[in-house]
């Protein structure tokens, strides 16, 4: 029924505005399409929820006021929201087309990634993060498949806000995070408070599998990978990628701590010390 639906939307207008001419993408909360904004004559993405969360109004007044928020948010390495809206039930946030792929995309193409390249990348989210964390959104939900690569190599980092509204809803949305959970941190595993602290975490999960090509913790169920961010210990990424700095191992594991004190105090401190190895790599 949502490959029809999926289907059926091609052609359609949005909010008299947005015409929507193909599909790009999907995933477990909604369906992003290419569309174009008549108005200013442009392209854009714009993401439709899937039908089971648009019949959710406790659900719905909160991604929309997510979505309001992360439209405050003009950061390079942040995908910029446009638009929220509805249309005869069918619910949809506006974003800027990026023209890219996704890191999850580009890190299961190369296996892994030159660990410069992978520096580079993982400073355009912290910088990114910094930002958004200043404004006092936190993203929740850091991982490869909400990070697009540009054809110029800048990383935007999309979807800021959902993840918070999903893990409020009635729904049960636990489907929707089964790839979410390799990522999580260990306060957000436990079902506990989760704050900026949390989004550096992740990003020190998606900086050791840029490097060493692995997730830290692997199960076959969710709920198992979930207690292994709680108890377990990573191998360090040096062991498994001998070429990468030690400056670099430490950072990862200094990310990923279980204890939320001893992580990085902010993103801009992450970003500095990421900047940091890059600068000696050229020296």
């Amino acid at each position: 029924m949502e490959v029809r639906l999926s289907m059926d939307m091609i052609g359609k207008v949005l909010g008299n505005r947005y015409e929507i001419i193909e599909e790009i993408g999907i995933g477990g909360m909604a369906t992003v399409y290419k569309a174009r904004d008549r108005i200013l004559n442009r392209f854009v993405a714009v993401k439709v929820l899937k039908s089971e969360f648009s019949n959710d109004s406790e659900f719905i007044k909160r991604f929309q006021v997510e979505a309001q928020s992360a439209a405050s948010l003009s950061h390079q390495n942040i995908v910029s929201v446009y638009d929220v809206g509805n249309d005869d039930g069918k619910h949809y946030i506006v974003m800027e087309l990026i023209e890219g792929k996704t890191l999850k995309d580009v890190i299961t193409e190369n296996k892994k990634l030159p660990w410069q390249d992978a520096v580079k990348i993982a400073a355009q989210i912290a910088s990114g993060l910094n930002q958004a964390h200043k404004n006092h959104i936190i993203h929740r939900d850091i991982k490869p498949h909400n990070i697009i690569i540009t054809k110029d190599g800048v990383a935007k980092v999309t979807d800021f806000g959902i993840a918070k509204a999903v893990s409020n809803s009635t729904i049960n949305a636990f489907g929707s995070t089964i790839g979410s959970v390799h990522y999580f941190s260990p306060e957000h595993a436990r079902g506990g408070y989760t704050d900026e602290k949390s989004d550096i975490y992740s990003l020190g999960v998606v900086l050791y599998e840029m490097v060493t090509g692995k997730l830290p913790f692997e199960d076959e169920t969710p709920v198992a990978v979930a207690l292994k961010h709680l108890h377990d210990e990573p191998k360090s990424p040096i062991n498994l990628s001998p070429d990468i700095p030690q400056s670099l191992n430490d950072i990862i594991l200094k990310a990923m701590q279980k204890e939320v004190a001893n992580r990085y105090p902010s993103a801009q401190a992450m970003y500095t010390d990421l900047t940091k190895i890059l600068r000696r790599s050229k020296e």
